[in-house]
């Protein structure tokens, strides 16, 4: 149970895939979205059970990966949120929510981007949470990391899936210009925040 709560307080922190994946749930296909959330929260259980198995030491001993992620990330969140700004400020390229389909190649790659060109990823996971799973006993650790497994799991099902319930809403496409500049401002500003490594 502890496990569960601290990879949930981890995870949904707002970020560029926990927002990506809020608007893939709004307008996408549910074949997508599926698609899209098993990403995450595959990605999520690889990461958590290399940190319990000591992967995360040889990061720490080998700063530079992080700073290659760092750079490639960084380039990526800023060229996602320049497109998310022109989504917000093109009315002509907003489609509303029960006509948009989100093409399921376009959405892996993104989606694959957005999380493992993510340095913060390899810290919460693979080392912190690693680290804490590894503090709990021998046998304990494993339970507590599948606990903080099924918490991304329950996260990212849950936002993508339950998005929908904000289709009505964004049949307007005003209600899209407001989400795609909330997005457009979360990504630039994770972006800025990465490329100078604060």
């Amino acid at each position: 149970m502890f496990g569960f709560g601290t990879g949930l307080a981890l995870i949904i922190a707002i970020g560029a895939q926990n927002a990506f994946i809020l608007r893939l749930g709004i307008a996408g296909r549910n074949r997508t979205v599926l698609v899209a959330v098993l990403i995450c929260s595959v990605s999520d259980a690889v990461l958590i059970l290399a940190g319990i198995v000591g992967i995360g030491a040889l990061i720490r001993a080998a700063p530079v990966v992080l700073v290659i992620v760092q750079v490639l990330g960084a380039g990526f969140l800023l060229t996602y949120g320049a497109f998310a700004a022109v989504r917000a400020f093109r009315p002509g390229v907003l489609v509303a929510a029960t006509t948009t389909t989100v093409r399921t190649q376009a959405a892996v790659a993104t989606t694959i981007a957005l999380t493992w060109l993510n340095p913060h990823v390899y810290l919460d996971t693979l080392i912190f949470l690693g680290s804490v799973a590894n503090q709990q006993g021998t046998n304990e650790r494993w339970w507590w990391g599948a606990g903080a497994i099924t918490a991304s799991f329950v996260w990212f099902f849950a936002l993508g899936f339950g998005a929908r319930m904000l289709r009505p809403l964004f049949a307007k496409r005003s209600s899209w210009r407001v989400l795609d500049a909330f997005i457009a401002v979360v990504m630039i500003a994770l972006g800025v925040k990465m490329a100078v490594g604060v």
